[in-house]
């Protein structure tokens, strides 16, 4: 079968690797299907041209994939639109998926005119699915696991409403996915994605380390619970394709967590070092393993920045999210990192249920102690996504009614309140916030300048001759 993955326009001047459709795309080759890539992300081209692409070539199904945030449920939406004002709609299938979807399959296949949405791991379930469709046997579809439709489409006919097969269990041993098929994709335009203490000359690439994430915070949305790691060998394999095809020399490890535990963090790094890679790496780490010995192994087999999760400094707070830290792990893990050379990522969030105002400003010392500026950091309010026990928290209080009142009234924006757990007015929070962000932005803009500043003292004074222009990028 023909297959179109999309990859929408997510308003940037450079885009993240889609990894998720990646991996889709080389298990669908895999399987012995065509696959192509519409990527409005590189080209940015309007909505209608994707109506009259889909006029001038054939497919039989078409694939969406979008996460749980204000802009891409719009993003959605309009991109559905154009689909489903292709004059050849009734050819083929349309298919979304992602944490958005996946976590209100009724609502999302309502708002989209989608034929299917794929809930959990989809690189089995797609296989299926699309077997199923190719077959047009409407009771096999109803077998495929991990896929949610409407019966009441004649197309997949019933009389009925919702159909929602079971999911789909967890690939356990993920080695056995294919590799992403990075030569469907541009490679040229994402390894041109800057990354903390990337140098100006090197390519970056976004991969896996494993799937899952062994923590439960309220405020966070997924299917798989768990942790389930690749292998060094694998990691390792991958890396050394990406040096070799497209001279890659930084990896940022995307997954929601590399550092799983100590034991795993240190035996992968072991391998690294084996392997000789030499490359820059970051990842996305937990302060309860930053420890002394786990980080100068991180450094020595080339990690450059660990971002952490932790999300506020009220130990009462940090119980509600289940984050499993305390205040005090947190300052000892990010003076740990600080101290052994390795730039931290210090994300804060604020507004979970009855947190105090005053935490604000508490991480707003916080972070102009500790930042080193790698990355321009700001506190943003803490959002329900569906999905999440802070949404059921929010429908069970009253403070929303349903998820379409989440995605069409409350969650405009990731940078405004979609909803007060709190004890404080909304004016009070967006004040403190206002005051909060724009001491951390001057703080930024300070250090930019004094850094600019010694460089232009170094330029003349000692006739740096290494200087390459202050406009370089």
């Amino acid at each position: 079968m023909n297959v179109l993955l999309i990859v929408y326009d997510n308003d940037s001047y450079i885009s993240h690797f889609p990894i998720g459709l990646a991996y889709l795309a080389s298990t669908l080759r895999n399987a012995g299907h065509v696959v192509s890539v519409y990527q409005q992300d590189i080209y940015h081209y309007p909505d209608e041209h994707l109506t009259l692409y889909l006029d001038k070539n054939e497919f039989d199904v078409v694939v969406i994939s979008v996460i749980g945030g204000y802009y891409q449920y719009r993003k959605l939406l309009s991109l559905s639109k154009a689909i489903n004002s292709s004059r050849k709609r009734k050819e083929f299938s349309y298919l979304i998926g992602g944490h958005g979807p996946a976590s209100a399959p009724s609502f999302f296949l309502q708002k989209s005119g989608a034929d299917f949405v794929g809930i959990g791991e989809g690189e089995t379930t797609i296989v299926e699915l699309l077997n199923a469709i190719r077959h047009g046997n409407k009771q096999e579809i109803q077998q495929v696991q991990g896929i949610a439709f409407l019966t009441k489409r004649k197309k997949y006919g019933g009389g009925g409403e919702l159909f929602v097969t079971p999911r789909r269990s967890l690939i356990q041993n993920i080695d056995e996915i294919p590799m992403p098929a990075y030569d469907l994709f541009d490679i040229n335009h994402y390894s041109l994605m800057r990354m903390p203490n990337i140098s100006h000359n090197a390519r970056s690439m976004s991969i896996l380390s494993g799937r899952g994430c062994t923590f439960r915070c309220n405020f966070c949305y997924r299917l798989d619970k768990g942790f389930r790691p690749r292998s060094s060998k694998s990691i390792i394999y991958e890396i050394n394709f990406l040096k070799d095809k497209y001279n890659i020399s930084y990896i940022d490890f995307s997954d929601e967590l590399l550092m799983s535990s100590v034991r795993r963090t240190v035996e992968l790094c072991d391998a690294f070092i084996e392997a000789k890679l030499n490359i820059k790496w970051s990842c996305n780490g937990r302060l309860n393993y930053a420890d002394i010995p786990t980080l100068k192994k991180m450094k020595e087999a080339g990690c450059v920045f660990v971002n952490y999760g932790i999300e506020s400094l009220d130990n009462a707070t940090l119980q509600v999210m289940h984050k499993g830290l305390t205040r005090e792990m947190v300052i000892a893990g990010i003076e740990n990192t600080l101290e052994v050379g390795i730039s931290p990522g210090l994300n804060i969030i604020y507004g979970n249920i009855n947190e105090p105002l005053p935490a604000i400003d508490d991480a707003v010392e916080f972070l102009l102690k500790y930042d080193d500026h790698a990355q321009l950091r700001t506190i943003r309010p803490v959002t329900p996504y569906p999905g999440c026990e802070l949404f059921d928290i929010a429908v069970q209080k009253g403070f929303l009614r349903d998820v379409e009142d989440f995605y069409e009234n409350k969650h405009t924006n990731s940078d405004l309140l979609a909803v007060n757990f709190t004890q404080h007015s909304d004016e009070d929070i967006y004040n403190a916030l206002y005051k909060a962000n724009m001491r951390l932005i001057d703080r930024y803009i300070e250090n930019t300048k004094c850094s600019m500043r010694k460089t232009c003292e170094k330029l003349y004074k000692n006739r740096d001759a290494s200087f390459r222009g202050f406009r370089q990028t």
